[in-house]
This record gives structure tokens, C-alpha cells and sequence, in this order.
């Protein structure tokens, strides 16, 4: 078997924990906005993404539907399915998660897709190719270099992560159809930065390194050169992890709507994000929303304290305003402001709101 064909196991990625703890956020609750992962070339970004895809269960979808449609959420149907649902019960079929890479160099056409003018206005007939968000619908769009991804591309890429919708409009013409998809995307912060509103637009930014230990480099190397060598039987000796990894995240998906958030927390996550001087709220919806994930996949029932000091870093440290007092990175002003914080919870609780 071909390697390039077979997803290398999620569970065989050694380290780059950060940028797993992410993705797995994003698929047990993909409100969170998706991911952004910054940092050295050839660390297993993208490795990363599709082996999550790859370990996540087949998606049940309308069998005749160019975009994958879900039968069992009739709210969300395009408009050919709605058709079908009308005249009888669509038949389903079993599809992969889809992961799409959007090219940097991607016309707009085929991002959107395309609506054939000439067979409109000759034929009567509208006929629409679908682009990569059609592809996308229910799964994952990487883009690589994101922060190299031009202006126009950038542009509709903010309206439909927005509304989860793709509208395509030509001459009077229109086409609209469900996109919606966990965003990831990657690059080298010393390539450019993302316009501020993608940025935004990401739920939870890592910072992904080469690693420094040796034994865990050695060990990189030697998983890396055993799939290559053999994918299916590599893939075979992963399958019993990610096996109990796939129910492991099945359960939180069924569990995270019922995590409970104390007043406790939120008071520290509110106090956390003003005293980083973070804008607007959507950094403590964030941070709560991931806080939850987590604890679902460790299959607590509330989330505590420890659980929001964990994800704090990677949904925070985007959003911090620049300090020119203050040269500290922003993931050393968020783990000092929350030492601070904790150490003022256990001197004075009472006055502060919080039981550390």
C-alpha cells in the first residue's frame, strides 16, 4: 500500500502534544473556530490533521448529494436535498471526513466553484461545479501559508467560516450551499502575519516547535521510516489506539453539551482575559468552550480550574493587545497573569470569587 494514500495514526504522532490536545478540541466541539498552528516546517502539521480525519468515524450522508449533506439535520440541508426530502426519504451512504487543502494559488472559482454561464443562458439549465468549501461541508479546510493566502481569497474565506453558507452569484445567477467546516491552518510567523480579522476568525492558535529531546527526535525518525517502509502494517499496529482514542472523542461529543461551568470559573477566565487585556468577549466563549472539550474527553462532569489553565495559552495568546511596556511573548503574559491570578484565589477567596 501506497503511503501517501494511507493516513499516517494520530495515535503514533510523537509529541507536539499542544497541537493534538487542539485538534481534538476542534472535533469534539468544532464551535471553538478552528485551529491555527504556527511554527517550524516538517513538525507534523498537516500529519496531524489528516490522521485525526482518518481516525474520526465515517460521516452519514444523503447518497446523491454533491456536498455531503447530514439526513439527520434537516435544517441544514441544500436546497437539492430539501427537493429529494420532499418527493421521498433520500438514501444515504457512508463518506470519509473530508480534508481539503486550499492552495495557495486557488482561483476563486475554484474555492467557490464555478457557475456555467453559457448553459444558463442558453439551455436554461443552471449548472454549478462545486469548489473546495462544497468539498469541505462537514469536515476540515487546511490551508498551508494561511498567512500568505491573498486579500480576495481571504475575504470570502471570513464570510463563509461566518455563516457556514457559500453563496455564489453571477449575472442575476445564484447558488447556495451548506460550508461548513473546521478551519486549520498553518504557517511561519517569519513569512508575514494574518490580517487581524482571520486571526480572529481562529479559535485556538499553537505554537508548534522542532523538537529538542533527543530520544523523542530519534524516536520520530524511526516511526516515520517503519510507515514508510510497510503503511498498512504500521497503520494495523496503531489501529487498537486509535480505536479507544475514536470512542474516547465519540463520548465527549456526546458529553461536552452537559460539562458544567461553576461561576468560580468563569469569574477566572473573565479576570484572566482583563488582566491580558484581551478585545471584545470572544476570548472567554472561547476559552470556556474549549475548557469544556476537554474536560468531556477526560470525562469529567464540571470543568475545573486546572482544566481552564491548560487550554489558556492556545485560545488566548492571539488575542492579546501589543504592550510596548512589556516584551514578554504572549504565552509567558498568559501563564504569569494566571500565577497572579491563582495566588491572589488563595490568599482571599471570598473577595476574589474563586476557590483555587
Amino acid at each position: 500500500m501506497d503511503a501517501m494514500r494511507i493516513a499516517y495514526p494520530f495515535s503514533a504522532i510523537v509529541g507536539q502534544d499542544e497541537m493534538k490536545l487542539a485538534v481534538l478540541i476542534a472535533a469534539v466541539e468544532p464551535s471553538v473556530g478552528g485551529v491555527l498552528a504556527f511554527g517550524d516546517r516538517g513538525t507534523g502539521k498537516s500529519t496531524a490533521v489528516r490522521g485525526l480525519a482518518a481516525l474520526l468515524p465515517p460521516l452519514k450522508a444523503v447518497a446523491a448529494c454533491r456536498y455531503g449533506c447530514d439526513p439527520d439535520a434537516p435544517e441544514s440541508l441544500c436546497s437539492e436535498c430539501r427537493e429529494r426530502s420532499r418527493a421521498a426519504r433520500a438514501k444515504t451512504r457512508l463518506m470519509p471526513v473530508p480534508v481539503v487543502e486550499l492552495p495557495l494559488g486557488a482561483s476563486e472559482d475554484r474555492v467557490i466553484g464555478a457557475l456555467d454561464l453559457e448553459q444558463a443562458l442558453t439551455r436554461g439549465v443552471k449548472a454549478f461545479e462545486p469548489g473546495l468549501f462544497a468539498k469541505a461541508n462537514r469536515g476540515f479546510l487546511y490551508i498551508d501559508e494561511v498567512n500568505l493566502l491573498e486579500d480576495h481569497l481571504v475575504d470570502v474565506l471570513l464570510d463563509v467560516a461566518a455563516s457556514g453558507e457559500n453563496v455564489v452569484e453571477r449575472e442575476g445567477l445564484s447558488v447556495r450551499h451548506p460550508a461548513r467546516f473546521v478551519l486549520i491552518g498553518t504557517g511561519n510567523p517569519e513569512e508575514g502575519e494574518l490580517r487581524p480579522q482571520l486571526l480572529d476568525r481562529f479559535g485556538l492558535f499553537v505554537e508548534v516547535t522542532t523538537p529538542t529531546d533527543l530520544a523523542q527526535r530519534v524516536e520520530v525518525v524511526r516511526r516515520r521510516e517503519a510507515f514508510e517502509n510497510d503503511p498498512g502494517a504500521f497503520q494495523d499496529a496503531w489501529r487498537a489506539d486509535d480505536a479507544r482514542l475514536r470512542q474516547k472523542v465519540l463520548a465527549a461529543r456526546g458529553k461536552v453539551a452537559t460539562v458544567a461551568v461553576s461561576d468560580d470559573v468563569r469569574i477566572l477566565a473573565a479576570r484572566l482575559c482583563m488582566a491580558v487585556g484581551t478585545d471584545g468577549l470572544r476570548g472567554e466563549l472561547t476559552l470556556l468552550r474549549a475548557a469544556r472539550a476537554v474536560a468531556a474527553l477526560d470525562g469529567a462532569s464540571d470543568v475545573s480550574v486546572a482544566t481552564l489553565v491548560r487550554v489558556a495559552p492556545m485560545a488566548l495568546r492571539h488575542r492579546l493587545r501589543r504592550d510596548p511596556m512589556d516584551e514578554a511573548g504572549s504565552s509567558v503574559r498568559i501563564e504569569r497573569a494566571l500565577s497572579e491570578l491563582l495566588a491572589e484565589a488563595a490568599s482571599a477567596p471570598a473577595s476574589f470569587g474563586v476557590r483555587a
